[in-house]
Parts: C-alpha cells; sequence; structure tokens
C-alpha cells in the first residue's frame, strides 16, 4: 500500500537522508539513506513490496532483512500518526 503523509508533516533532503517535522508536536525524525529510499518508493505509489526490491537492489542487504526494514518503518510512521 502506499504512503501518504498528513498536510502537517513537512519532508526535507539532507546530505545524510531526510528529515520529517511533525508541526503538530514539533517533533522530528531523520531518516537514514535507506529509509529515505522506503518512503520515496512509497510516496511515489510503490507497496511495500517495491521498496523491498529497491533497498535490495540499492544496498548489500538480503531479502528477509529488506522486508523487515520496511516493515518497521512503515508500522513506525503509522503508529507516530504521521502517514497513513
Amino acid at each position: 500500500m502506499a504512503l501518504r503523509f498528513g498536510p502537517e508533516v513537512c519532508t526535507t533532503k539532507t546530505d545524510y537522508g531526510t528529515v520529517l517535522l511533525d508541526q503538530r508536536s514539533g517533533d522530528y525524525w531523520e531518516l537514514n539513506p535507506t529509509g529515505t529510499l522506503v518512503v520515496r518508493t512509497l510516496l511515489d505509489g510503490g507497496g511495500e513490496a517495491a521498496a523491498v526490491d529497491a533497498l535490495v537492489a540499492e544496498f548489500d542487504i538480503s531479502r528477509p532483512r529488506a522486508e523487515q526494514d520496511v516493515a518497521d518503518l512503515v508500522r513506525e510512521l503509522r503508529e507516530s500518526g504521521l502517514a497513513s
């Protein structure tokens, strides 16, 4: 399923990855390059399987590890209220 951030969430690319700012609370999260790739893939309409494929292709990571990392990040973003 594609990922969507609420209108109160701002994203900014950095030299290291991406920063997410929740304007409601002032909290922010810094995504590393792998998290950035996952979020970019999902925001562009790809599903979790596409994000896993992107991680495996871009980084030296096993498919099971990529699957777990994608699932964990998506769960954390949704539980935090940043994404739906």
